[in-house]
Protein backbone atom coordinates (compact mmCIF):
# COMPACT_ATOMS: atom_id res chain seq x y z
CA UNK A 1 0.00 0.00 0.00
CA UNK A 2 1.33 3.44 -0.95
CA UNK A 3 2.34 5.87 1.80
CA UNK A 4 2.55 9.64 2.15
CA UNK A 5 4.96 10.59 4.95
CA UNK A 6 4.63 14.23 6.02
CA UNK A 7 7.90 14.62 7.93
CA UNK A 8 11.51 13.48 7.82
CA UNK A 9 14.88 15.12 8.55
CA UNK A 10 17.05 13.59 5.83
CA UNK A 11 18.04 17.03 4.48
CA UNK A 12 19.41 18.11 7.85
CA UNK A 13 21.28 14.83 8.31
CA UNK A 14 22.94 15.18 4.88
CA UNK A 15 23.67 18.85 5.62
CA UNK A 16 25.51 17.79 8.76
CA UNK A 17 27.31 14.94 6.97
CA UNK A 18 27.77 15.76 3.25
CA UNK A 19 29.34 12.34 2.60
CA UNK A 20 25.93 10.71 2.90
CA UNK A 21 24.30 9.70 -0.38
CA UNK A 22 20.55 9.82 -0.41
CA UNK A 23 20.25 6.83 -2.73
CA UNK A 24 21.55 4.20 -0.35
CA UNK A 25 23.49 5.53 2.67
CA UNK A 26 22.71 3.16 5.52
CA UNK A 27 22.78 6.05 8.01
CA UNK A 28 19.63 7.48 6.40
CA UNK A 29 16.39 5.91 7.60
CA UNK A 30 14.63 7.44 4.58
CA UNK A 31 17.14 6.72 1.82
CA UNK A 32 15.68 6.01 -1.61
CA UNK A 33 16.16 2.25 -1.35
CA UNK A 34 14.25 2.14 1.91
CA UNK A 35 11.50 4.45 0.68
CA UNK A 36 10.98 2.19 -2.33
CA UNK A 37 10.97 -0.96 -0.20
CA UNK A 38 8.45 0.55 2.21
CA UNK A 39 6.05 1.73 -0.46
CA UNK A 40 6.40 5.46 0.16
CA UNK A 41 4.91 7.37 -2.76
CA UNK A 42 5.41 10.89 -1.39
CA UNK A 43 7.99 12.00 1.16
CA UNK A 44 8.11 15.40 2.83
CA UNK A 45 11.64 16.72 3.48
CA UNK A 46 12.07 19.34 6.22
CA UNK A 47 14.61 22.16 6.31
CA UNK A 48 15.69 22.51 9.94
CA UNK A 49 18.00 25.14 11.47
CA UNK A 50 19.57 24.47 14.87
CA UNK A 51 18.73 27.15 17.48
CA UNK A 52 22.41 27.81 18.19
CA UNK A 53 23.12 28.92 14.60
CA UNK A 54 23.80 32.66 14.55
CA UNK A 55 20.87 34.76 13.35
CA UNK A 56 22.75 36.18 10.37
CA UNK A 57 23.71 32.65 9.23
CA UNK A 58 20.31 30.96 9.45
CA UNK A 59 18.98 31.90 6.03
CA UNK A 60 22.13 30.64 4.34
CA UNK A 61 21.86 27.38 6.28
CA UNK A 62 18.31 27.03 4.96
CA UNK A 63 19.44 27.75 1.40
CA UNK A 64 22.18 25.14 1.76
CA UNK A 65 19.59 22.51 2.68
CA UNK A 66 17.32 23.59 -0.17
CA UNK A 67 20.31 23.15 -2.47
CA UNK A 68 20.82 19.62 -1.10
CA UNK A 69 17.16 18.92 -1.88
CA UNK A 70 17.61 19.98 -5.50
CA UNK A 71 21.07 18.55 -6.18
CA UNK A 72 21.75 15.58 -3.91
CA UNK A 73 18.17 14.31 -3.91
CA UNK A 74 16.34 15.37 -7.07
CA UNK A 75 19.14 15.74 -9.62
CA UNK A 76 21.00 12.66 -8.40
CA UNK A 77 17.91 10.45 -8.21
CA UNK A 78 15.60 10.73 -11.25
CA UNK A 79 13.01 8.56 -9.52
CA UNK A 80 12.37 11.46 -7.13
CA UNK A 81 10.05 14.12 -8.55
CA UNK A 82 9.61 17.53 -6.98
CA UNK A 83 6.09 18.43 -5.93
CA UNK A 84 5.80 22.10 -6.88
CA UNK A 85 1.99 22.17 -6.86
CA UNK A 86 -0.28 19.84 -4.92
CA UNK A 87 -1.80 18.41 -8.10
CA UNK A 88 1.67 17.13 -9.09
CA UNK A 89 1.07 14.17 -6.78
CA UNK A 90 -1.67 12.96 -9.13
CA UNK A 91 0.80 12.96 -12.04
CA UNK A 92 3.39 10.67 -10.43
CA UNK A 93 4.10 7.45 -12.29
CA UNK A 94 3.96 4.11 -10.52
CA UNK A 95 7.72 3.92 -9.87
CA UNK A 96 8.19 7.62 -8.98
CA UNK A 97 8.33 9.20 -5.53
CA UNK A 98 7.05 12.71 -4.92
CA UNK A 99 9.38 14.96 -2.92
CA UNK A 100 7.86 17.85 -0.94
CA UNK A 101 10.05 20.61 0.52
CA UNK A 102 9.00 21.95 3.94
CA UNK A 103 10.35 24.30 6.60
CA UNK A 104 10.51 23.34 10.29
CA UNK A 105 10.68 26.65 12.13
CA UNK A 106 10.57 30.23 10.86
CA UNK A 107 14.04 31.05 12.22
CA UNK A 108 15.39 30.75 8.68
CA UNK A 109 13.69 33.95 7.47
CA UNK A 110 13.40 35.91 10.74
CA UNK A 111 11.10 38.84 10.02
CA UNK A 112 12.31 39.36 6.44
CA UNK A 113 9.44 38.98 3.99
CA UNK A 114 11.86 38.87 1.04
CA UNK A 115 13.54 35.79 2.51
CA UNK A 116 10.15 34.20 3.10
CA UNK A 117 9.10 34.91 -0.49
CA UNK A 118 12.35 33.36 -1.71
CA UNK A 119 11.53 30.16 0.18
CA UNK A 120 8.06 30.08 -1.37
CA UNK A 121 9.64 30.51 -4.82
CA UNK A 122 12.10 27.69 -4.10
CA UNK A 123 9.19 25.36 -3.50
CA UNK A 124 8.48 25.27 0.24
CA UNK A 125 4.98 23.78 0.57
CA UNK A 126 4.56 23.69 4.36
CA UNK A 127 5.88 25.95 7.12
CA UNK A 128 6.07 25.09 10.80
CA UNK A 129 6.24 28.41 12.62
CA UNK A 130 8.53 27.12 15.36
CA UNK A 131 10.69 24.30 16.53
CA UNK A 132 10.73 23.93 20.34
CA UNK A 133 12.21 27.36 21.02
CA UNK A 134 10.73 30.84 20.57
CA UNK A 135 11.35 32.98 17.49
CA UNK A 136 9.98 36.14 15.91
CA UNK A 137 6.76 34.37 14.87
CA UNK A 138 5.74 32.53 18.04
CA UNK A 139 6.76 30.43 21.02
CA UNK A 140 7.50 26.75 20.63
CA UNK A 141 6.45 24.05 23.09
CA UNK A 142 9.81 24.33 24.88
CA UNK A 143 9.48 28.04 25.64
CA UNK A 144 8.30 28.43 29.30
CA UNK A 145 6.54 31.71 28.49
CA UNK A 146 4.04 29.85 26.31
CA UNK A 147 3.03 32.89 24.26
CA UNK A 148 1.07 32.74 21.04
CA UNK A 149 1.69 34.25 17.63
CA UNK A 150 3.23 37.68 17.16
CA UNK A 151 1.72 40.06 14.63
CA UNK A 152 4.43 38.95 12.22
CA UNK A 153 3.58 35.32 12.90
CA UNK A 154 -0.04 36.03 12.01
CA UNK A 155 1.10 37.69 8.80
CA UNK A 156 3.11 34.58 7.90
CA UNK A 157 0.02 32.39 8.33
CA UNK A 158 -1.94 34.72 6.04
CA UNK A 159 0.85 34.53 3.46
CA UNK A 160 0.75 30.73 3.70
CA UNK A 161 -2.95 30.91 2.94
CA UNK A 162 -2.30 33.04 -0.14
CA UNK A 163 0.37 30.62 -1.41
CA UNK A 164 -1.68 27.47 -0.64
CA UNK A 165 1.03 26.44 1.82
CA UNK A 166 0.24 24.44 4.96
CA UNK A 167 0.80 26.01 8.38
CA UNK A 168 2.25 23.22 10.51
CA UNK A 169 1.43 23.35 14.25
CA UNK A 170 3.75 20.54 15.39
CA UNK A 171 6.23 22.07 17.90
CA UNK A 172 4.05 25.18 18.37
CA UNK A 173 2.93 26.39 21.83
CA UNK A 174 -0.67 25.64 22.72
CA UNK A 175 -1.60 29.33 22.68
CA UNK A 176 0.08 29.64 19.30
CA UNK A 177 -1.98 26.69 18.09
CA UNK A 178 -5.23 28.47 18.91
CA UNK A 179 -4.01 31.63 17.21
CA UNK A 180 -3.31 29.57 14.07
CA UNK A 181 -6.77 28.03 14.21
CA UNK A 182 -8.28 31.52 14.04
CA UNK A 183 -6.64 32.44 10.73
CA UNK A 184 -5.13 29.43 8.92
CA UNK A 185 -6.85 28.03 5.85
CA UNK A 186 -4.53 25.01 5.70
CA UNK A 187 -3.52 23.84 9.20
CA UNK A 188 -1.76 20.55 9.80
CA UNK A 189 0.23 18.68 12.45
CA UNK A 190 3.02 17.06 10.44
CA UNK A 191 4.32 14.82 13.24
CA UNK A 192 2.38 14.77 16.52
CA UNK A 193 0.53 12.24 18.66
CA UNK A 194 -2.22 12.31 21.30
CA UNK A 195 -1.42 13.86 24.67
CA UNK A 196 -4.26 11.82 26.19
CA UNK A 197 -2.44 8.59 25.29
CA UNK A 198 1.08 9.91 26.02
CA UNK A 199 1.40 13.04 28.13
CA UNK A 200 4.25 14.77 26.33
CA UNK A 201 4.26 18.50 25.49
CA UNK A 202 4.97 17.73 21.83
CA UNK A 203 1.65 15.91 21.56
CA UNK A 204 -1.72 17.58 21.09
CA UNK A 205 -4.77 17.59 23.36
CA UNK A 206 -8.17 16.25 22.44
CA UNK A 207 -9.43 19.81 22.11
CA UNK A 208 -6.63 20.66 19.69
CA UNK A 209 -7.23 17.54 17.64
CA UNK A 210 -10.95 18.22 17.36
CA UNK A 211 -10.28 21.83 16.39
CA UNK A 212 -7.95 20.64 13.63
CA UNK A 213 -10.53 18.20 12.31
CA UNK A 214 -13.26 20.84 12.39
CA UNK A 215 -10.98 23.24 10.48
CA UNK A 216 -10.34 20.61 7.76
CA UNK A 217 -6.84 20.09 9.09
CA UNK A 218 -5.18 16.77 9.84
CA UNK A 219 -2.72 15.17 12.23
CA UNK A 220 0.08 12.83 11.15
CA UNK A 221 1.05 10.38 13.85
CA UNK A 222 4.77 10.34 14.61
CA UNK A 223 7.06 7.37 15.30
CA UNK A 224 9.25 8.98 17.97
CA UNK A 225 9.10 6.59 20.98
CA UNK A 226 8.98 9.43 23.53
CA UNK A 227 5.76 10.68 21.95
CA UNK A 228 4.16 7.21 21.85
CA UNK A 229 4.78 5.51 25.20
CA UNK A 230 6.81 6.58 28.19
CA UNK A 231 9.55 4.54 29.85
CA UNK A 232 9.75 1.59 27.45
CA UNK A 233 10.33 0.77 23.79
CA UNK A 234 6.96 0.93 22.01
CA UNK A 235 5.45 -1.67 19.76
CA UNK A 236 3.42 -0.91 16.65
CA UNK A 237 0.30 -1.59 18.73
CA UNK A 238 1.28 1.32 21.00
CA UNK A 239 1.46 3.67 18.01
CA UNK A 240 -1.91 2.43 16.80
CA UNK A 241 -3.45 3.45 20.14
CA UNK A 242 -2.90 7.06 19.07
CA UNK A 243 -4.67 6.42 15.77
CA UNK A 244 -7.52 4.71 17.63
CA UNK A 245 -7.88 7.67 19.96
CA UNK A 246 -7.93 10.23 17.16
CA UNK A 247 -10.55 8.09 15.43
CA UNK A 248 -12.64 8.15 18.60
CA UNK A 249 -12.59 11.95 18.36
CA UNK A 250 -14.09 11.80 14.87
CA UNK A 251 -10.83 11.99 12.92
CA UNK A 252 -10.87 8.77 10.92
CA UNK A 253 -10.61 10.82 7.71
CA UNK A 254 -8.14 13.31 9.21
CA UNK A 255 -5.29 11.00 10.28
CA UNK A 256 -2.07 10.68 8.29
CA UNK A 257 1.50 9.49 8.87
CA UNK A 258 4.57 11.62 9.70
CA UNK A 259 7.42 9.38 10.77
CA UNK A 260 10.12 11.90 11.80
CA UNK A 261 12.69 9.41 10.48
CA UNK A 262 16.23 10.80 10.38
CA UNK A 263 15.20 13.10 13.21
CA UNK A 264 14.90 10.33 15.81
CA UNK A 265 17.51 8.00 17.27
CA UNK A 266 15.31 5.33 18.88
CA UNK A 267 12.48 3.44 17.24
CA UNK A 268 9.26 1.48 17.45
CA UNK A 269 9.92 -2.26 17.27
CA UNK A 270 9.56 -3.48 13.67
CA UNK A 271 9.38 0.15 12.48
CA UNK A 272 13.05 1.16 12.50
CA UNK A 273 13.20 2.81 9.07
CA UNK A 274 11.06 3.54 6.04
CA UNK A 275 11.49 0.07 4.58
CA UNK A 276 9.42 -1.32 7.49
CA UNK A 277 6.36 0.82 6.76
CA UNK A 278 4.27 -2.12 5.56
CA UNK A 279 4.56 -3.71 9.01
CA UNK A 280 2.43 -0.82 10.29
CA UNK A 281 0.02 -1.14 7.38
CA UNK A 282 -0.43 -4.87 7.98
CA UNK A 283 -1.21 -4.31 11.65
CA UNK A 284 -3.71 -1.58 10.78
CA UNK A 285 -5.47 -3.88 8.33
CA UNK A 286 -6.20 -6.27 11.20
CA UNK A 287 -8.21 -3.54 12.95
CA UNK A 288 -9.63 -1.27 10.25
CA UNK A 289 -11.35 -1.53 6.90
CA UNK A 290 -8.98 -1.40 3.95
CA UNK A 291 -10.56 1.91 2.84
CA UNK A 292 -9.77 3.43 6.24
CA UNK A 293 -6.17 2.19 6.18
CA UNK A 294 -5.71 3.61 2.69
CA UNK A 295 -6.95 6.86 4.17
CA UNK A 296 -4.34 6.86 6.94
CA UNK A 297 -1.63 5.86 4.49
CA UNK A 298 -2.34 8.12 1.53
CA UNK A 299 -5.87 9.24 0.71
CA UNK A 300 -6.62 11.37 3.78
CA UNK A 301 -3.74 13.62 2.88
CA UNK A 302 -4.85 13.82 -0.76
CA UNK A 303 -8.29 14.95 0.41
CA UNK A 304 -6.78 17.68 2.60
CA UNK A 305 -4.57 19.29 -0.03
CA UNK A 306 -5.34 22.93 -0.80
CA UNK A 307 -7.84 22.88 -3.66
CA UNK A 308 -8.71 19.22 -3.04
CA UNK A 309 -10.82 19.38 0.11
CA UNK A 310 -13.76 17.02 0.57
Amino acid sequence: MKIIDTHCDALYKIYKNPKLKYADSNELQTNLERISAGGVGVQFFAVFIEPEVKSDEKFQAALDQVNIFHTELLAANPKLKKVSAWQDIDKLKKDEVGAVLTLEGADAFGNDINKLNTLYELGVMSIGLTWNNANLCADGVGEPRGAGLTEWGKEVVKLNNQHHVFTDISHLSEKGFWDVMDIADYPMASHSNSRTICDHPRNITDQQAQALFKKNGFVSVVFCPDFIKQWSTPEISDLIKHIEHFCSLGGVKDICLGSDFDGISSFVNRLEDTSKYQNLINELLKLYKEEEVRGFAFNNFLNHRPGCRL
